[in-house]
């Protein structure tokens, strides 16, 4: 067992004073490990503690947040049965993001979306040694259109603009991670924020998780400088937002308490309407619950 890298998830979340409507879905979580059951990848980038199925269901049972989606994070590499042991052990509960890469068959991912899993991800961050393999890529989407599957994009903020011909090509949707990883002290107008906004409102194919505020943050907790971005998210494609928590929160410099994060919903997301189309109707219609 290696020891953990990372900072671990706050161990006492506070209730929440944001009363989240029924079948709200936390759209961006983890599970991590235990490691004698479910080990870390060789190459992983970092070693997170242990963040297994227990303290998950905790968590969500703590913040009042019914349905969750799964992403396997890049520490697990290739294995995702850490995803979908969960998902089976969820009454229906659970859906998934996968990692896969192009050595992967159509059977292989077949028996994937038959375990819930829904999509894949690709970290392309600098700073996590991800480098894209675009042919690769788009080797792995032509594989996963014919399940409808969408993928999910971890990038730079300063890449988005970059990237935006070649996901507006895509066959498939396309979920962009953590509001784009802006930098709120870079301001609400900034040219990389104006990319993913442009991007978001020509291609019906964008979908955008309103999360990672402690990520965007430059003044800290409770993060409201990060609100604003949120909120001008829900505002401009309000059906295809997706809220979620980030929990265990890897590779953070701040670690946020998560029943401060579902209270900032209200502030992104100020009507029932908005709440119910972030936290229930748009995660449920990407996900297939």
């Amino acid at each position: 067992m290696r020891a953990p890298t990372i900072l671990p998830p706050d161990p006492n979340p506070k209730k929440p004073a944001f009363k989240a409507p029924p079948l709200s879905c936390d759209a961006h979580t983890h599970i991590f490990g235990p490691g004698d059951r479910y080990p870390y990848a060789a190459d992983a980038s970092y070693i997170p503690h242990d963040c297994g199925l227990d303290k998950f269901r905790e968590l969500h049972e703590r913040i009042g947040i019914e349905r969750a989606v799964i992403v396997n994070a890049s520490c697990h590499g290739l294995d995702n049965s850490v995803v979908t042991d969960a998902i089976a052990a969820s009454n229906g509960l659970y859906k998934g993001v996968g990692n896969v890469d192009d050595s992967f068959s159509e059977a292989q991912i077949e028996a994937l979306d038959r375990g819930g899993i829904h999509g894949c991800r690709f970290t392309f961050l600098k700073r996590l040694g991800r480098t894209p393999d675009m042919s690769a890529f788009h080797r792995v989407v032509e594989k996963i259109k014919a399940f409808k599957w969408h993928v999910v994009i971890y990038l730079d903020p300063e890449t988005v603009a970059d990237f935006a011909p070649i996901l507006s090509a895509l066959p498939v949707d396309y979920v962009i991670d953590h509001m784009g990883t802006v930098k709120a002290e870079k301001g609400l107008d900034q040219p990389n924020f104006n990319a993913l906004l442009d991007l978001a409102k020509r291609d019906q194919k964008c979908w955008v998780k309103v999360c990672g505020f402690e990520r965007a943050s430059a003044k800290g907790a409770p993060f409201y400088d990060a609100v604003p971005f949120g909120a001008k998210l829900v505002e401009t494609i309000p059906d295809r937002v997706l809220w979620g928590t980030d929990w265990p929160h890897p590779n953070v410099t701040i670690m946020p308490n998560d029943g401060e994060l579902v209270d900032l919903i209200p502030l992104v997301a100020p009507t029932p309407e908005l709440q119910k189309k972030l936290l229930v109707d748009n995660p449920a219609r990407l996900y297939r619950f």
